[in-house]
């Protein structure tokens, strides 16, 4: 691509959103970055600082409960004292405009909730959850916790983080409900991730085979830029802000 017009891709990408009726947004890391949050990959990324099997995994878990939740708790923390940018508040103004009917998410901060969205699908779970490793029972913490590794009140079992971890598959009720919001809807507004996460790299493929229009919003190219029909390759938190306002001006003719 030797030219790049950043303006003609957002024009694009507002005549196609101002036309849909059913869209649904996927989100990666690269959204909550604008936000202070690590990515996992990337320059700067967690996972070029830490290995994945060392805190993301069952067998890590089992090996190290306190290391474990110690990295979660750093975490928590991070995502508890940042804010959601411009991106995520752009996001659930097309949800209130009723052009977004829902938010996929491969993140598990939940920022898309702080930011008023009302349709999030966790894909990965959230940091906000912890579930005993004996029983079913689960809290929701507001805070990140004070004593770790915490345990179970019911049965005084480790309790873990409700998130997928690295070997582990997405619940299959929440991945059919993203499967779901897939196929039904007429665009998909991607936005900051890398694409090769799987299964969350498939929803992509699975909108534009039942018919959906593909809008990417990204800094670099992803493992998805070759099936959008447009790519807007611009920082999320910068860029729709405008679309949205433009989809709203287009709308209100």
């Amino acid at each position: 691509m030797s030219h790049y017009d950043l303006e003609s891709a957002i024009n694009r990408a507002v005549e196609i959103l101002a036309k849909s009726r059913n869209a649904v947004a996927l989100t990666g890391a690269g959204i909550s970055a604008e936000s202070g949050v690590p990515t996992f990959r990337g320059r700067n990324g967690l996972w070029s600082r830490y290995k994945p099997e060392d805190l993301a995994t069952p067998e890590a878990f089992s090996r190290n409960p306190r290391l474990v939740w110690e990295w979660y708790k750093w975490r928590m923390e991070i995502v508890y004292r940042a804010q959601p940018n411009p991106a995520h508040l752009a996001l659930r103004e097309l949800e209130d405009i009723g052009v977004l009917k829902c938010i996929i998410t491969q993140n598990v901060g939940g920022l898309d909730k702080k930011a008023g969205s009302k349709c999030v699908v966790e894909l990965h779970g959230t940091l906000w959850l912890a579930k005993c490793t004996n029983c079913n029972y689960k809290v929701e913490m507001a805070t990140p916790p004070s004593t770790i590794p915490p345990r179970c009140p019911i049965c005084g079992s480790l309790m873990r983080p409700d998130v997928v971890w690295f070997g582990e598959p997405i619940p299959p009720e929440v991945l059919a409900i993203a499967i779901n919001y897939s196929r039904e809807c007429d665009i998909m507004l991607v936005v900051g991730t890398s694409g090769v996460v799987i299964p969350a790299g498939l929803l992509p493929s699975i909108a534009k085979s039942c018919g959906a229009k593909i809008v990417e919003v990204n800094i670099e190219e992803s493992a998805i830029t070759s099936m959008a029909d447009v790519f807007v390759k611009s920082p999320a938190g910068r860029v729709l802000p405008i679309i949205v306002e433009r989809v709203k001006r287009t709308l209100s003719r």
